[in-house]
């Protein structure tokens, strides 16, 4: 950029730049500075002394009376016309201002510039140097001067505005910096074919350019301006005049993205903690790197002018004030953003939400900056993430800050979804189809950026089973086609964390899906002694069926699909194309799954063998009970037994029979009785 606001317009005129006055009351050859006091060139003694800041004035009334009012009204109010001193401690741009002015009120030529036409208007509308004292008089000269010479060039407009910044509210009451940042927007809106002026463009690496290496250096037919053509030349203005001039190209109707990305490039400049890297740094760190890079960054700008936001300094006041004013940018910032997604990076907003955080900015602003972040989350990455804690005795990462992000992302996503409308039945199948093609690829992008924070949180000793849980559990199960990124973020969690109950292991695994986890992760958590041995038999079950399910499927291919997917002939190949650590741990399951059959087979011949016995120690038992000889009584009534023991069936079916069996087995009986007897 130029060097410096005196450097970059000394000894620059245009055609009517030169100014005096139309007449002349006292002759004289100039004004001398002798110490801290100006003496005018003039033989003739002074009558009036003015003083402004620490410089005196030693002037003559005549002069000074005829063209400013308001030295005018001093004198003659104070019913004192031997009055001959006059302080000015207020009066806009200081003595370097006034004694602009009171060279025009002698007459003597001098060079209107864009140093100093600012200053000079805003001195002669304190002095009241108006038309009713005389025609063309310093008010009506800087008037014309503005409009005509500085709102038509592109660098005069910007430099006038930087000069502006030490002239507040004269310059706002004057329309100065309105006017200003008008012109500049019509400019920045401009096609960027018809740019005829210089412009600094993309800082140089090597040097900084100057203004006459510009006017060289201008754009041409032959080399293109690129859009963002005006981002340095106006990122050396103070942040609210940056506003001033973004807004102003808001209502011109420039692009969301040029706004987005100037805003960035501010940014940069001005918050050198979004440009560097802060992974895994503390608050501490964040102060420190704030500071030292602020100070870089600020050195290497060779603007001398401005507010320079952060100062390389040690003491507290310093660093209050670097605050506060490093607060102001960023409140600034976020307020003008434009509302449209993807504006600005989804990175640059996390960047300037982890510093808000850091600079305690205001709440309403931090929601505002969460919702946005909210709705382009999925855009994120883990460094960005990483955002530390900034209250003392509490996790080393913001996890609560995550965990709010993701709520706002899901409420966009919700919001998204309800409002959308429902498009004929004839395109039902193409809304489908974006729908489900591009909301759930969000929500899986998110769902792998929350698997990797929690692995990287989960080893903070301070991180509660709570938090842990509540944030793994924030999206849907849709979201996860594979549980292989949660699994590893418990795993973690579990070697950080060995004083966990068996009761609280539960309750952390219970958040993962086994069914979703990959044949690798199957094999890894079947061996991992710190997973609760439920969630052992879960992942061994989940993997068996994976397995016979990837079996049934290699043979009950298309035959159609065989040309590009050749089905695996047998047992050999398919062990011969799966990953060697699959196979081992495959040929260990069934080893041990044929030593349960062996143990089974053999309980159930002890089983057998021991029937055997039972039956035979039972028969000899029978036969150990029974008489050696039978008596001829014993028959007789054993025979009567199995008559009676007939089944009722048996009895129906013999019919009448029945009765004339039994009277003649009584006459058996009865001659069998008396035989014997």
């Amino acid at each position: 950029m130029w060097e410096s606001e005196t450097e970059s317009v000394r000894g620059r005129e245009y055609g009517n730049g030169v100014l005096s006055s139309s007449k002349r009351g006292l002759k004289t050859d100039g004004f001398e500075l002798r110490g801290q006091s100006w003496f005018v060139a003039t033989d003739i003694p002074s009558d009036l002394l003015v003083q402004v800041g620490e410089i005196n004035f030693h002037l003559h009334k005549y002069p000074m009376l005829s063209r400013s009012g308001k030295v005018n009204r001093l004198i003659y109010e104070s019913n004192n016309p031997e009055l001959n001193k006059i302080a000015f401690e207020d009066l806009p741009g200081g003595p370097d201002a006034f004694e602009l002015a009171a060279k025009f009120c002698y007459g003597i030529t001098f060079d209107l510039t864009t140093g100093n036409i600012s200053g000079l208007r805003c001195a002669a509308e304190y002095l009241e140097m108006t038309e009713d004292l005389e025609e063309g008089n310093l008010i009506f000269k800087t008037e014309a001067f503005l409009s005509y010479v500085v709102l038509s060039s592109w660098r005069d407009s910007i430099l006038v505005l930087k000069s502006c910044e030490k002239l507040s509210p004269w310059a706002e009451n004057l329309q100065i910096v309105r006017r200003c940042s008008e012109s500049i927007a019509w400019k920045a809106c401009a096609n960027p074919k018809g740019i005829k002026w210089a412009y600094t463009g993309k800082p140089s690496k090597v040097s900084i350019p100057k203004w006459s290496d510009l006017k060289e250096s201008s754009p041409s037919r032959s080399q293109p301006v690129p859009p963002d053509w005006w981002f340095e030349d106006v990122s050396i203005l103070r942040i609210d005049h940056f506003v001033r001039v973004v807004t102003a190209i808001k209502v011109k109707g420039m692009r969301f993205e040029l706004i987005g990305a100037s805003i960035m490039h501010y940014a940069a400049k001005w918050l050198p903690g979004l440009i560097k890297d802060c992974q895994g740094q503390g608050p501490a760190d964040d102060m420190m790197s704030i500071s030292s890079n602020g100070n870089s960054s600020c050195g290497s700008s060779s603007w001398k002018g401005g507010l320079h936001m952060i100062v390389a300094g040690t003491n507290d006041e310093t660093r209050s004030i670097q605050a506060k004013d490093q607060r102001m940018i960023i409140e600034s910032l976020i307020s003008i953003i434009p509302p449209q997604k993807d504006s600005v990076s989804c990175s640059f907003l996390l960047r300037l939400l982890r510093i808000a955080n850091m600079l305690k900015v205001a709440p309403a602003l931090v929601t505002e900056l969460e919702k946005r972040v909210g709705m382009q989350f999925e855009q994120a990455t883990l460094a960005d993430l990483l955002i530390p804690s900034y209250n003392k005795g509490e996790t080393m990462y913001d996890v609560d800050l995550v965990q709010r992000l993701l709520e706002h992302f899901l409420v966009q996503e919700q919001t998204e979804s309800s409002s959308s409308d429902i498009p004929p039945f004839s395109d039902k199948c193409m809304y489908e189809g974006t729908l489900s093609g591009n909301i759930p690829n969000a929500k899986m992008r998110v769902a792998r950026l929350v698997d990797s924070y929690l692995t990287e949180v989960s080893r903070d000793r301070n991180l509660s089973l709570t938090k842990f849980q509540v944030l793994a559990e924030a999206l849907p199960e849709s979201a996860r086609t594979c549980d292989d990124g949660l699994y590893r973020a418990i795993d973690s969690y579990l070697k950080a964390h060995p004083t966990l109950s068996e009761h609280e292991r539960k309750r952390l695994c219970r958040v993962m899906d086994c069914q979703k986890l990959s044949i690798d992760a199957c094999l890894h958590a079947a061996q991992n002694e710190r997973l609760p041995l439920r969630i052992v038999v879960q992942v061994l079950f989940s993997e068996q069926v994976k397995i016979s399910n990837a079996l049934a499927n290699s043979t009950l291919k298309d035959p159609a699909e065989t040309q590009y997917r050749p089905l695996i002939p047998n047992h050999k190949t398919l062990l011969e194309a799966t990953p060697q650590s699959f196979q081992e741990g495959w040929l260990a399951a069934k080893k041990d799954i044929n030593t349960l059959k062996f143990e089974l087979e053999s309980v159930k011949a002890k089983y057998l063998e021991l029937q055997n016995d039972m039956e035979n120690l039972q028969r000899q038992f029978d036969n150990m009970s029974k008489p050696k000889q039978t008596s001829a009584w014993t028959i007789g009534w054993k025979k009567l037994s199995k008559l009676t023991k007939m089944t009722p069936a048996e009895n129906h079916d013999i019919g009448p029979q029945t009765s004339t069996a039994t009277e003649q087995t009584r006459k058996t009986l009865r001659r069998w009785r008396n035989s014997i007897s």
